[in-house]
Order: structure tokens, then C-alpha cells, then sequence
């Protein structure tokens, strides 16, 4: 953190000149953090000291990591690979994900002093069940390594020069105790590093993409929030359960009701729509797919393994049973769960049939109803939350922009993303930060190894 000085000491600070550093990363989350350490390490390594600084605009460091998995973070999940991302092609994040894989994750923050353990959803947090555990093994690591953390220093532009090298401008504060720090610096490399727009509070706020546009590359035509909760209407009987959750499955049609996407999982009811696991692995496909097709819709599955054809079986083999005992006693075949009475008798209600009735009064068509309430409910969603509550951000730089084995840019030599600014965005669970942890591994390895090199050759 830069060393504050008092108005009095410098009622009118000089204007300082600008640094020269090997290395800059703009953003001190977990990517940027990540790549600043391996940076560091990777120079120490090769016995080419190198000047590393990780600028961030954030008051408060790791806001992301605090308040990830309820406080407690949730650093990776114990099963990664491809087919938990979205965004830039599969094999693209696979090459990226094998070059650090999960248990490079757990050794990592083992050597720190940090042990990871697994819960039964497969994701993995510290055993002292605190986000600020692996804040300050992040930290501790990356002052290990020789790099310099300031902040608040928001980046107002970045410029490359005829020298090649790049011009980084402060943003003017108001705050007149910050005055006396460096307004620009001067770095032979750089890695953005600055997430994307969700959890804007946190400094994500997006300025990141103009960065990359200013350097050459291209973001995606759309970008928007994922892992975000859906909004129902007002009046839906979803929002009268609020505080409910339940197992269920939840799928994305199209317009012509082909499934575009599927997840099952813990759904929470709230005052507002829906929330929880499912609903926020399942909010980017809907979003993605709406851009597509605007007559895409959301269904739920309220017994999830069970499909319309085997309910409906079941229904005609209740006899004298009334509905909503069968419902009570009947176990989901995917999860075993039962449903809640009071979203059992909701669902019967939006079914128009009586809870009470018995199987052998029901209508063909009251029967028809209530299957598809059970099976296949469409859930109207109005929107989203938006980046305030979204997780993560889904489009960014594509892959193809990017040398993978380095995270450098194909657009502009020396400069490597990492993280969220990147178009990839990852399941609930821990599968972003080990999106953030692989990409910055490698862009810190990259951003070293290439620039210890060029001052390898300056000296011969």
C-alpha cells in the first residue's frame, strides 16, 4: 500500500516522475495475484531480478475472495475440467486448465501453510473455513516473492509508446492525501488482470475491456452477468415461498422447447425469484440463449430423474392415496429428497388440483396438469439481478486473441491477460478461481520467462 502523507507535510506535492518496472499487473485479485507471485518466483528462479508492481484501485484487497462461498471461499472444486465453462471454445480452457490443474491448486496454498478440505458438493475450502485465510496466504506469498502491492492506484489509461514500452496514467484523486503517489509509471510488460463487471463495489467495473480495446484486441459482442439470480414476476407464487429451497432440475428451451441447457441442483425460493446453485449456473445459458432466440424459456423440474411420461404412470397407480400424501412420501429418484409441504401444495394449486384429491378422481387432464407443474413448469424470468449480485462476467477477450502457453497477446507483444477479463466464465462451485489461478500462473510464468530473457540478451 502506498505510504499516505499528510496534507501538512505537502500542502502542494510536487508532480513525481514516472517509474520504469519490468512488469505491471493491473488488478490484485486472484488472478492478478497469481500471476504477480509466479512472476516473482519465476524470476528469482532464473536469477534475473525483476521489478514487479500490482496495481489495484481497491481500498479493502481480495474484496472477491472475502466474500466468496459465504466468507469462507470456496478456492477450487475437486473435479475440473472444460465442460464446467462457457464462453471461448472448450479446448482453448482445457490448455489453459491443464497447466495447472486442481492439485497444483492444493499444493500451492499446502506450501503457505493452508489445507484445503473437500465437502460433499466437491468444492474445496480451508479448514479454518475463512476467506481471509487464503487472502493473506495470497498476500504473504506474493511479498515472499519480491512484488510491490499498490493500492488504491486506479489505472486511468495505458498507452504504448514508440519505444515500446507502455505508459500507465493514474487517475486523478481527490483525496489530497494520496496526491504524493506516482501518477504514471512506465512498464516493459504488462498483465491485465481486472476482472470483468461483476460485484462492481469490489473495483470490477468493466474499465478493464477499454484497456484491452486501447491495445488492440476485441471483446466479445456480448457481455453480460452470470452466476446471478433470476427475477420472477411480482405475484408469482415462486416469490411467496421465499426462504424455501428444494432439489431440482432446471433446463433452458428454446422457442421450439429443444433443452439448450440443464443443471440439478439446490434451488432457493426468495422475495424476488430465484436464487442458489441451480439458478446461477443455469442464469448465463438463459441470458445467452434469449440474445438468440427471445421465445427461450426456463422449466423446472420439480422431481428431478423423473420425467413426464413415468409421473404420469405413477399418478394413475395411486388409487385412493390423496395427491398431496403421495407427494409427501414420494422421494425425487435423482436425489432423494422429498418436497417440501408447502411448495407441494403450491405446485398443486398453480396445477389447479386439489391437494386432497385421490388419484382414481383425478381427470385425464387435471392429471396432465399437474405432471407438467411437476415435470416441466415453465418459470416466467423477467431478468436478473445484475452485476451488483452476479459472480462472475461472462464475455471478455477472446482465447483466440491470446497465446495460450504464455496468456500473452497475439495483438499487442508484451501484454498478458488473465482471469475474468478473459471470455471464459465457469460453474458455481470453485471453477472460476481455478480459471483465475491456472490463466495467471501462466501469465506470470509467460510474462517473467519472456522479459528475463530480453534483459539476458540487453547484457550480452
Amino acid at each position: 500500500m502506498i505510504t499516505r502523507v499528510s496534507p501538512s507535510q505537502h500542502p502542494t506535492p510536487p508532480r513525481l516522475p514516472a517509474e520504469t518496472i519490468d512488469i505491471a499487473i493491473i488488478g490484485a485479485g486472484a488472478a492478478g495475484l497469481m500471476a504477480a507471485i509466479t512472476a516473482g518466483r519465476a524470476a528469482r528462479e532464473q536469477k534475473h531480478p525483476l521489478s514487479i508492481i500490482a496495481l489495484d484501485s481497491a481500498r479493502t484487497l481480495g474484496a472477491k475472495i472475502l466474500v466468496a462461498g459465504g466468507g469462507r471461499c470456496n478456492v477450487t472444486h475437486h473435479a475440473v475440467d472444460e465442460s464446467a465453462y462457457a464462453g471461448s471454445s472448450r479446448n482453448a480452457i482445457k490448455k489453459v486448465l491443464r497447466s495447472f490443474p486442481v492439485e497444483r491448486t492444493v499444493d500451492f496454498f499446502r506450501e503457505r501453510g493452508v489445507e484445503l478440505k473437500r465437502e460433499d458438493t466437491g468444492k474445496l475450502f480451508p479448514t479454518t473455513d475463512s476467506a481471509r485465510t487464503i487472502l493473506n496466504a495470497l498476500l504473504e506469498a506474493a511479498r515472499d516473492a519480491a512484488v510491490e502491492i499498490r493500492h488504491p492506484w486506479r489505472v486511468d489509461s495505458i498507452t504504448r509508446g514508440p519505444d515500446g514500452l507502455f505508459h500507465i496514467a493514474r487517475e486523478p484523486s481527490v483525496a489530497a492525501t494520496e496526491r504524493a503517489a506516482p501518477e504514471s509509471l512506465t512498464a516493459h510488460r504488462i498483465i491485465l488482470a481486472t476482472g470483468g463487471r461483476s460485484l462492481p463495489k469490489s473495483g470490477s467495473d468493466g474499465k478493464g475491456y477499454d484497456f484491452a480495446r486501447a491495445l488492440g484486441h476485441s471483446i466479445t459482442p456480448r457481455v453480460f452477468p452470470a452466476l446471478v439470480p433470476l427475477i420472477v414476476p411480482d405475484g408469482h407464487f415462486i416469490r411467496s415461498l421465499s426462504g424455501l429451497a428444494a432439489d431440482v432440475t432446471l433446463e433452458v428451451r428454446s422457442s421450439t422447447n429443444k433443452r439448450l441447457a440443464q443443471f440439478t441442483n439446490s434451488t432457493l425460493c426468495t422475495h424476488f425469484g430465484l436464487s442458489g446453485p441451480g439458478p446461477l449456473d443455469i442464469s448465463r445459458y438463459l441470458t445467452a440463449a434469449r440474445n438468440d432466440d427471445p421465445g427461450a424459456w426456463l422449466a423446472i423440474n420439480w422431481l428431478p430423474g423423473s420425467t413426464g411420461e413415468t409421473v404420469d404412470r405413477e399418478l394413475q397407480q395411486i388409487g385412493k392415496m390423496s395427491v398431496i400424501r403421495w407427494l409427501r412420501e414420494r422421494s425425487s429418484e435423482a436425489t432423494a429428497a422429498k418436497l417440501p409441504d408447502r411448495l407441494a401444495e403450491a405446485i398443486c394449486k398453480e396445477a389447479g388440483v386439489a391437494p386432497g384429491v385421490s388419484g382414481n378422481a383425478l381427470t385425464r387432464e387435471a392429471r396432465r396438469s399437474l405432471v407438467i407443474a411437476l415435470t416441466e413448469m415453465r418459470i416466467p424470468i423477467t431478468g436478473d439481478r445484475g452485476y451488483t449480485y452476479a459472480e462472475v462476467t461472462a464475455g471478455g477477450v477472446p482465447l483466440s486473441e491470446i497465446k495460450l502457453d504464455t496468456m500473452e497477446s497475439r495483438a499487442c507483444p508484451s501484454l498478458h491477460l488473465c482471469g475474468e477479463i478473459c471470455d471464459v466464465d465457469g460453474r458455481i462451485g470453485g471453477f472460476n478461481f481455478q480459471w483465475a489461478w491456472a490463466s495467471g500462473y501462466l501469465a506470470g510464468r509467460g510474462a517473467a520467462s519472456s522479459q528475463s530473457n530480453a534483459e539476458g540478451k540487453l547484457r550480452e
